[in-house]
């Protein structure tokens, strides 16, 4: 139950007082909606206001070089000189035929349509089409790249960019860094959006000493140095294959660089060491983020408090409450979530439950997850009363069961023979959509085979 999803949709009304009277849930109502906004007339067009005329939209379904031709021929008299329309036109075709047939039709329209003049984005259609194109190196991008030249549309940094996006697009991502050193050997380097964009890509797929070599080589023979989104992207993708070393070293040369490390950088590193239940490293990182004037966030505070609620040091976590209410943060769903999960793992069920009332009395609204940790929390520490009140909660506000609190509470029910209300959990369980039928039905069919079995050898359940 370590993992924080998202918020989802809440329940209409607090848990706390229900699981402290024993209450029956009852629904509460639903309030009137708020009267609809008036909506103004539309204004009617003056008589003499000049009208657009409307393009035509022009979708090609066959490759043929003759018909696109005819198609066009018909076109002409009737359609101005519109730049974004001829370019739709030829993407259009460029989709469905050939890079030589795509090239070709662009002749024939600047030929048969004088009044037609391409640019540099006209080109890149064909660069685009190019880059898709099957074959073994870049024989075709090269073509057109010439074409563009010869056309007086040299390469500039928006062609670079076109060709490296098409290229990691279609897979073709060591082209892509071959393409890119060509650029800069002739003095077209990519600017910073287009080279974090490749950096990026070869994060997914790259060792990180591959990476590491690319950024060197870039650096060293053609000037082009990583920025802070460099930076950025590289200590996330270490930290998310839980590589710290690195990310410590990334965090000194980013320093040497000259850049300064911001709050959502060391967010990431913090967001790491958690994911390693190291809670001395993540507190390590607030500091060091306090010691160099950079102020955490409230993303800050709600990964500090996870991880350490995860490593075990709840009462740590818990004064960092006050800190937020210090620094005129809020704690919300994900804060008290991140609490709660840790007391149940100290086998705290109860303290989780007196944290959802302060939570609920403060305003805050559990959400999903926060239901979810507190059911598989009740039914571990064995207070299978609660859990069913709290399923209760839960069920009548259309909250989803995840696969982990159901499959323990389902478990829970059986040991206790209460076999019924284990079907019942899952009918609702399918109804609701919380899982997949054959999850549910697997889940639920592998717990009553454990009971069994372990009945007939004479195990404690």
């Amino acid at each position: 139950m370590g993992k924080i999803p998202p918020a989802v949709r809440t329940v209409p009304f607090p848990a706390s007082s229900l699981l402290k009277n024993r209450q029956a849930v009852v629904q509460s109502e639903i309030p009137n909606p708020p009267p609809k906004p008036h909506r103004f007339p539309n204004k009617t067009p003056k008589k003499n206001a000049p009208q657009t005329p409307k393009l035509p939209t022009i979708s090609f379904t066959s490759p043929s070089l003759s018909d696109a031709k005819t198609l066009f021929n018909s076109l002409v008299n009737s359609t101005p000189a519109d730049l974004k329309f001829h370019n739709s036109l030829l993407q259009s075709y460029a989709t469905v035929s050939s890079l030589d047939d795509a090239t070709s039709l662009l002749r024939h329209m600047t030929k048969t349509h004088p009044a037609f003049s391409p640019d540099h984005s006209t080109y890149q259609v064909l660069l685009t089409k190019s880059c898709y194109s099957p074959d073994p190196n870049l024989a075709a991008v090269r073509k057109t790249l010439t074409l563009m030249a010869t056309e007086g549309f040299p390469p500039d940094k928006a062609t670079t960019d076109v060709a490296v996006r098409s290229l990691c697009n279609a897979g073709r991502l060591e082209h892509a860094v071959e393409l890119v050193k060509e650029f800069c050997l002739k003095n077209s380097p990519p600017d910073s959006v287009t080279y974090n964009f490749l950096i990026k890509h070869l994060c997914r797929t790259r060792t990180v000493s591959s990476v590491n070599g690319f950024i060197k080589e870039m650096r060293e023979s053609f000037a082009v140095k990583p920025d802070l989104v460099s930076y950025t992207i590289l200590i996330d993708n270490v930290c998310n294959r839980k590589n710290l070393r690195e990310a410590t070293r990334l965090l000194g040369l980013l320093g040497e660089d000259g850049f300064k490390p911001d709050c959502y950088v060391y967010n990431i590193v913090m967001k790491g060491y958690c994911m390693l239940s190291q809670g001395s490293e993540v507190l390590w990182v607030y500091k060091k983020m306090k010691e160099e004037g950079v102020e955490p966030d409230m993303v800050t505070y709600n990964t500090l408090i996870f991880g350490l609620s995860k490593s075990g040091r709840v009462k740590e976590a818990r004064k960092f409450l006050g800190v937020m209410a210090e620094m005129g943060l809020s704690p919300d769903e994900v804060t008290y979530t991140s609490l709660m999960n840790g007391m149940c793992r100290e086998r705290n069920a109860s303290g989780a439950l007196e944290l959802l009332e302060e939570m609920e009395a403060k305003g805050c609204s559990p959400n999903s997850c926060t239901y979810n940790t507190l059911l598989h929390g009740l039914c571990k520490a064995k207070l299978l009363g609660k859990a069913i009140e709290l399923y209760g909660v839960m069920k009548a506000g259309d909250v989803k069961l995840e696969t982990g609190s159901y499959g323990t509470f389902l478990r829970t029910l059986c040991r206790n023979g209460r076999v019924a209300e284990a079907y019942e959990v899952f009918d609702y369980a399918v109804e609701s959509k919380s899982l997949k039928d054959v999850v549910a039905y697997s889940t639920l069919e592998s717990i009553l085979k454990w009971l069994k079995k372990a009945k007939e050898q004479g195990l404690a359940v």
